[in-house]
């Protein structure tokens, strides 16, 4: 498995158990404009990534999973967004993160596009 496949399924699988280990922060990013408990939703995302890394992993559904992967990272962008919005007055360093998020979207959809290509 190449580096880069291990590398992005990695990610997704740290960021997937911390939504379960640790739920607040993701609890707080979650859109107001979503239905119900934002707790639900910081789960299913969680689960979405774990799935999405595994799916990653295995050469059949490598190329499913890294489209998933892409499409996750598009679909969380509006938490990025509210949390760059929430921390317009944080201090420097915490907005200066939340704000640095925004764009590193799309490296990160560049890449799993890119591991879906090598996939074929």
């Amino acid at each position: 498995m190449k580096r880069e496949v291990i590398a992005l399924a990695a990610l997704l699988a740290t960021s997937g158990v911390g939504h379960f280990a640790r739920p607040e922060p993701f609890d707080r990013i979650v859109p107001r404009t979503l239905p119900g408990s934002p707790r639900t939703w910081t789960y299913l995302s969680g689960a979405a990534e774990l799935a999405v890394a595994a799916a990653l992993t295995r050469p059949g559904t490598r190329r499913h999973g890294a489209l998933a992967a892409a499409a996750l990272f598009v679909a969380v962008f509006p938490a990025n967004v509210k949390m760059a919005v929430d921390w317009r007055h944080a201090p420097p360093v915490y907005r200066s993160a939340a704000y640095a998020r925004l764009p590193l979207q799309v490296p990160l959809v560049w890449w799993a596009l890119r591991v879906a290509r090598s996939a074929r």
